[in-house]
């Protein structure tokens, strides 16, 4: 799209805010009032599923949950704390069509996930079943997939991984429930585990809450070769949602 299209359209159709209707003077941006509202991880953080923790450290520490649950990965990490704002941002996402959300998620998630990467690298989404993307015609996981490749350079692989069965929503399912759930639910496509073999997978969702679908998902990684698997998350839960 050339600038004066882009600037026509802009005109009839000017840039809102990722949460809201406002009004705002860059694409992929948010208003003032909701910037307050949507809050990011920074300072210590849990380092196998990125739930923001109190104090200081200058080494990797695990929450309550992580130490008492086998996380499959290595290294999780999430960009903001689920609930008002970012709510908003992924719901927009994943229900109503807000494709422009994907871009921005992508720049704050690669600030993140850089120190993860490596000269090897693979970036996945975490797969939808073929009924729930027929019906929503995207997955959402994969729309920010794409866009922290394009921020980093790593290579994306966004077939690597197939939800076998359909395994309903979670909500609603208490902790264990949600990992019987999705045990064994996704694979890793045969054709492309030749992509992956000896190498490190950095899988991308867009909220991670008990972790059971990110567990899995890592689970077909390991299965179909991969050396190291990793996670982020667009949006991460906290605990008091998560049980």
């Amino acid at each position: 799209m050339g600038p004066v299209l882009r600037g026509a359209l802009r005109v009839v159709y000017p840039p809102q805010c990722l949460t809201c209707e406002t009004p705002v003077a860059e694409e992929g941006t948010l208003c003032p009032a909701c910037w307050p509202d949507v809050r990011l991880i920074h300072g210590l953080a849990c380092d196998k599923c990125g739930i923001p923790l109190p104090g200081e450290s200058a080494t990797a520490v695990l929450c309550d949950d992580c130490l008492t649950i086998a996380r499959p990965w290595g290294r999780g990490r999430a960009v903001l704390l689920y609930g008002g704002g970012a709510r908003r941002l992924v719901l927009g996402l994943k229900y109503g069509d807000r494709h422009d959300v994907a871009a921005p998620a992508g720049r704050w998630m690669a600030r993140v996930a850089r120190p993860l990467l490596r000269p090897d690298s693979v970036i996945a989404p975490v797969p939808l079943h073929w009924w729930r993307l027929f019906r929503r015609r995207y997955n959402q996981s994969a729309l920010l997939a794409a866009a922290l490749a394009h921020e980093t350079g790593a290579e994306l692989v966004p077939d690597l991984l197939i939800r076998n069965r359909h395994t309903g929503n979670q909500d609603g399912r208490s902790r264990a429930d949600r990992f019987a759930n999705l045990h064994g639910a996704i694979v890793a496509r045969p054709s492309r585990s030749p992509r992956i073999a000896g190498r490190h997978v950095l899988l991308v969702d867009d909220v991670m809450t008990s972790g059971a679908t990110l567990a899995a998902a890592s689970e077909a990684c390991f299965k179909a070769g991969a050396d190291a698997v990793d996670v982020i998350a667009l949006a991460r839960v906290g605990r008091e949602e998560t049980d």
